[in-house]
């Protein structure tokens, strides 16, 4: 027995007959357990040895085939060791499945992908991602990045932007990342005269200079219309469109006067200064009331004699290269945006509103638009005390500026031509410790933590794109001047971008301004980072506590560093935000420092930024690490079925008009059935197949984009997202229009609204037809054939 049994091991292991392999199969690299092969290799001297009777067990049986003991004891060590194998080959299947199975319960709620074991990362799970990149994340480097952006103001093209650019650049280069670089552009800015400052009068009826009011020289509205305009004081609240349409019911007429407008109620400085001018303003002045931004400098508030600046161009990029990237000026002749306001605006300090709102005569206005300003009886104007006017004049000059985008990348293993970008403005007109000292400090920490994880054993299966723009402050230039360059491809490169701008102005409440595309996302996202203020407790479980995690989620507003990604290049974006129920009032005026956002946060700028930064970071990390882009594709069906609710309420008169509401409610339903259907097609498939996964995602990565409306020019209406997007091709544009059936029936333009209605109907029944993928199923479908007759009748 001891014989044979030296045998069969002389054989097994010396022989080159077999041998036994342990590999790990590309399944368990993509997730799924690892498995045992056994795979038998044919040495060169097979037919050799075969040919004598020791080449194998067979012979070796053979030669003992006269003693049927030590061949039964021979067979039975074959199956011991056929046994051996069978068991090691269980043991290392289920040992598998188990590890992939402990994952905490962050995990559990994220589908598959999440239980899947990092790309090539040498065997790490995304729970082990997510406790690595905890560990790396600092918040000591965070507050000293702010502290150091925030030192001086930094406008483009002035001495400390450059040194603060080229800081950016040597600290990229010092985390060893894949590629760094820089793109430089001239864009055309605007600044303050030097030689003529802007000034603000009061007038006697003759025209003749009764009273100069003082201005702060370096306040001043970015891109607003240079000369003078002289006429009456009008108080219009927050300047929207409501409350202009209220002084219109009062008898109130802003034609000709200069609008007094406060800072916030939801719209930006252009939306007001656009507002204006639509209703026949003559100039704008706009100030910081007590009752929106705290004033009181004991408690963290303004000082009164303190403006606020914010650009006026109804737009984003460089206002005279509209829809194209903004290169060389000498070699294409420059074309004025539409955005651009034709009146002139200044920032003006509560104490100057107050001055001049004292002395206004005429009617009240309503409660809701009393503000706190001192000594201030709250009337409408127009009429000045003692039949004076007001006259402003604004100074400011047009200058070519040379920018530098800054950008550092970490290559993908499997799919390195899709990249998940995130970005932060790096310049500030003052200090910006909020406008751009917060997010400068949280990209280039993420950048750090993912360079060192790389290091580390993690290999994104996509690549990461870190972004410092330039040119913020004026309407996000660099980063559009970018997207411009690069727009014919952007949809199929860029997965996602995650704007880090003013991310931290509290510590309290989370905001997310986003794409719908990105909600799952968020949700995965907040159920595992810890909030700042409220150790132990989730921001998921805290927001449930406050009135739901749902109220988290906002529409992208102008003025975000994300809105030009979705509302102009189709890519699903975001941008984060803490902040108090107390409004952080520093934010655009000189006084945004980083001692000041410290003692709002009470000491925790670090931990607020790194709480902000680890939510990024996870979202990142799905994008990275998943088989199949994590984003919810039938997010827009249920906006467009809020709308379709609208018009049926309507349909009886539409269709008396000629209009059916039908063809909509059959493009939403295309567009659903497509989702699901697309989503139903995911879920039963292989998705770690590399084909079947890229096929996939190419399709979800288009359904933001087909949401950009193919009818409207690029020039004209930059922002052509029909959900996101401004102009009468929108969503928000159709509803307003409708509504009028019922307000104002003689406004009703069914000419109009019947080219919103097909345009509209188009660009939704062509995300469908994008996310089907099936040419041939939308022309046998006889619905599109009405939607042509619309076109026709368009136009």
């Amino acid at each position: 027995m001891q014989i044979i049994m030296d045998a069969i091991r002389s054989r097994l292991s010396q022989s080159s007959f077999a041998s036994l392999h342990r590999s790990v199969s590309e399944d368990e690299e993509d997730g799924g357990a690892p498995k045992v092969e056994v795979r038998f290799v044919t040495s060169e001297n097979e037919e050799e040895v075969g040919a004598g009777p020791s080449s194998d067990i067979t012979a070796l049986l053979l030669r003992y085939r006269h003693g049927y003991r030590r061949a039964g004891v021979l067979l039975s060590a074959c199956g011991v060791v056929i046994f051996t194998i069978a068991f090691l080959l269980a043991y290392a299947v289920f040992s598998g499945k188990n590890c992939s199975q402990v994952e905490g319960e962050g995990d559990k709620q994220l589908g598959g992908g999440a239980k899947a074991p990092a790309e090539g990362g040498a065997g790490l799970y995304l729970g082990e991602l997510r406790g690595m990149m905890r560990r790396l994340l600092q918040d000591e480097d965070i507050h000293n990045m702010v502290s150091r952006v925030s030192r001086a103001s930094h406008p483009p093209g002035s001495a400390e932007g450059t040194s603060l650019a080229s800081e950016i650049l040597r600290r990229f280069r010092e985390l060893r990342m894949d590629h760094t670089w820089a793109e430089s552009l001239y864009a055309t800015l605007q600044f303050p005269d030097r030689s003529q400052r802007s000034s603000l009068w009061l007038v006697d009826s003759s025209g003749i200079v009764s009273e100069q009011i003082p201005l702060n020289p370096s306040d001043y509205c970015p891109y607003s219309a240079t000369g003078s305009t002289t006429g009456g004081v009008v108080y219009a609240n927050y300047g929207r469109p409501e409350d202009f349409n209220w002084l219109k019911s009062a008898g109130v007429s802003a034609k000709g006067c200069v609008v007094v407008m406060r800072v916030g109620g939801g719209v930006s400085f252009a939306e007001k200064v656009w507002s204006a001018e639509r209703n026949g303003a003559g100039g704008v002045l706009i100030y910081p009331d007590p009752a929106d931004l705290p004033q009181d400098p004991r408690r963290l508030g303004l000082n009164t004699h303190t403006a606020v600046s914010e650009h006026v161009h109804l737009g984003s990029g460089d206002p005279f290269t509209p829809g194209f990237p903004s290169f060389n000026h000498t070699q294409f002749p420059p074309i004025q945006s539409s955005g651009l306001p034709l009146i002139p605006a200044l920032p003006i300090s509560a104490t100057v509103a107050a001055k001049l709102l004292s002395q206004l005569s005429g009617p009240s206005c309503p409660p809701s638009w009393r503000g706190r300003l001192p000594y201030v009886r709250c009337v409408i104007g127009p009429e000045f005390s003692s039949g004076r006017k007001v006259k402003m004049s604004v100074h400011n000059v047009m200058t070519p500026i040379l920018l530098n985008n800054i950008f550092s990348s970490l290559e993908g293993r499997m799919e390195p031509d899709q990249y998940i970008i995130v970005g932060a403005q790096r310049d500030a007109l003052g200090p910006g410790a909020v406008k751009s000292g917060v997010g400068t400090a949280i990209l280039l920490e993420l950048a750090r933590t993912f360079s060192v994880m790389v290091k580390n054993g993690f290999s994104p299966r996509r690549s990461l794109l870190f972004v410092s723009w330039d040119a913020g402050d004026f309407g996000n230039v660099g980063a559009t001047e970018w997207l411009e360059g690069y727009l014919s491809m952007l949809h199929l490169k860029a997965v996602a971008y995650f704007s880090l701008d003013q991310a931290i102005m509290g510590d309290d409440v989370l905001t997310a301004y986003s794409s719908p595309l990105l909600v799952d996302l968020l949700d995965a996202a907040i159920r595992q980072v810890e909030h700042p203020k409220h150790a132990g407790q989730t921001v998921y479980s805290q927001a449930e506590r406050e009135g739901g995690s749902w109220r988290i989620m906002k529409p992208l507003y102008l003025n975000s560093g994300a809105y030009s990604f979705t509302a102009f290049a189709g890519v699903p974006a975001m941008e984060l935000r803490f902040s108090e129920e107390r409004t952080y009032p520093f934010v655009n005026t000189p006084l945004d420092s980083a001692s000041r956002l410290q003692e709002v946060l009470g000491g925790r700028l670090g931990v607020t930024g790194r709480s902000l930064g680890e939510l990024v970071g996870e979202m990142v990390l799905r994008l990275a690490h998943d088989h199949i882009l994590p984003l919810r594709i039938t997010s827009y069906a249920q906006t467009v079925l809020q709308f379709s609710a609208q018009l049926n309420k309507h349909s009886a008169e539409l269709q008396s008009r000629g209009l059916s509401p039908q063809w909509v409610f059959s493009a939403r339903g295309d567009y659903s059935r497509a989702a699901e259907t697309l989503q139903r097609a995911i879920d039963y498939s292989d998705v770690h197949d590399l084909t079947t996964a890229r096929l996939y995602n190419t399709r979800i990565m288009k359904v933001e984009y087909y949401f950009l409306s193919q009818y409207v020019s690029a020039v004209e209406a930059p922002f052509r997202h029909v959900i996101h997007g401004r102009g009468n091709h929108t969503l928000s544009a159709l509803t307003e229009h409708l509504g009028l059936l019922t307000s104002d029936p003689g406004r009703f333009d069914e000419r109009l609204f019947r080219r919103q209605l097909a345009l509209f109907t188009w660009t939704l029944q062509g995300a469908a037809n994008a996310l089907n993928g099936d040419v041939g199923s939308f022309f046998q479908d006889q619905d599109w054939l009405f939607v042509a007759d619309q076109m026709q009748i368009c136009g």
